[in-house]
């Protein structure tokens, strides 16, 4: 049996069920987060709440939960998962209202969702070999910092990879980098890192901060700024970073070699801080 959380209770997630008129169902009025769990100790979860914290307060919403009361939520849908690592989503809504109306509701309470599922990070092989993706447009939102539910233009996005058969579509807007349909991108040229500022046209993910954190713990030359879309084009490597995909390496862009056409020197160095660190969190608990 798959386990859910849903407005105070625990039950079988196939027969969880939300009002029609939530405004997560007709708006996407709503936030999430995806945590990874290894060894059913969830990664960076401190980090993690306090995203979500500042997506709810960047959609005016109160959190419905201390952080203590969420990691105890959390730490029961872990331990009754059937996977070891696992991947725990939740999502805030604004709740259920009388009548369909765009402004907020005076008097509602928030709809709370939770489920895991067994978290699979990418194998060996496919970080060994990289995978390709596709460039485009970035016709989303302006408020791309909020890890909001209504993530249609995601979709769309993300769509264009798979109808390509590539892994991942990276997003251009006005001639510059701001991170992948469903991840962060990265760069590198002649050994330096290359990553976007966080502003509000990207997400801040708990990876790229790891990443960055792991590149100055190492020395590893970085510089977060404004990244042309000629140097991504004309990078030496290329990865996605996410919760789920760790980091990866993007070897092919439009068809195109990315550097070498082979994950870079740079990737393997940080695949193996990025693994001895996540060994290292999960052995300190």
């Amino acid at each position: 049996m798959t386990l859910a959380y849903l407005n105070g209770s625990f039950l079988p997630l196939a027969e969880a069920r939300v009002s029609a008129m939530d405004r997560g169902f007709l708006f996407g009025d709503g936030v999430y987060e995806v945590i990874p769990v290894y060894s059913r100790r969830p990664f960076r979860l401190d980090e993690h709440l306090a995203r979500l914290q500042r997506s709810l307060d960047g959609i005016r919403l109160a959190n419905p939960h201390t952080a203590d009361e969420w990691k105890s939520l959390i730490g029961r849908i872990v331990a009754e998962a059937d996977s070891d690592d696992q991947s725990v989503y939740l999502q805030v809504t604004r709740g259920p209202m009388e009548r369909r109306n765009h402004a907020f509701p005076q008097t509602v309470v928030p709809t709370v969702f939770m489920n895991a599922e067994p978290l699979v990070t990418p194998p060996p092989e496919l970080c060994a070999a990289g995978v390709a993706a596709v460039s485009a447009a970035d016709f989303r939102w302006l408020r791309c910092d909020l890890k909001s539910i209504s993530l249609l233009a995601n979709c769309l996005l993300r769509q264009l990879a798979v109808d390509a058969g590539c892994a991942e579509t990276v997003l251009l807007r006005d001639g510059f980098l701001s991170e992948g349909a469903a991840s962060n991108i990265f760069a590198v040229k002649d050994g330096v890192l290359l990553a976007p500022e966080k502003n509000h046209l990207m997400l801040p993910g708990i990876t790229y901060d790891v990443v960055l954190e792991l590149a100055a713990a190492h020395g590893l030359p970085c510089q977060v700024r404004d990244v042309p879309e000629a140097e991504v084009r004309g990078a030496d490597e290329l990865w996605l970073t996410s919760s789920t995909k760790e980091v990866l390496p993007i070897v092919a862009l439009d068809g195109r070699p990315v550097g070498s056409g082979r994950p870079g020197p740079v990737f393997a160095k940080m695949f193996d801080w990025y693994q001895h660190y996540k060994r290292e969190v999960m052995r300190r608990g």
